[in-house]
């Protein structure tokens, strides 16, 4: 199995567990940002800026799904969703 392939199944598992709670969710986090890694629940936050600082964190280039609970789900065009991405650091005071 290539690489995109194993990637395209775990990512549709976290998306299959997102539907899975998608009720339960809309009724007690509705508006927050949620990351599901390996299917599993990862965390809650305010912003999708929070939630993506803390999956590249805790899982690299992932995959992980970020999504806003109860927002309709963004469509992303192959090319971005098997782009390898590489953190951006802010420059110091230094440079």
């Amino acid at each position: 199995m290539r690489d995109e392939e194993i990637k395209t199944v775990r990512l549709s598992d976290n998306i299959a567990a997102y539907d899975e709670l998608r009720s339960e969710l809309e009724m007690d986090h509705n508006g927050e940002w949620i990351v599901i890694h390996d299917r599993k629940i990862s965390g809650y936050f305010e912003s999708m800026q929070e939630a993506t600082q803390r999956a590249v964190e805790a899982f690299g280039t992932g995959p992980y799904l970020i999504r806003q609970i109860g927002a309709p789900p963004i469509t992303l065009p192959t090319s971005v969703l098997y782009q390898r991405w590489e953190p951006v650091r802010a420059p110091s005071q230094s440079d």
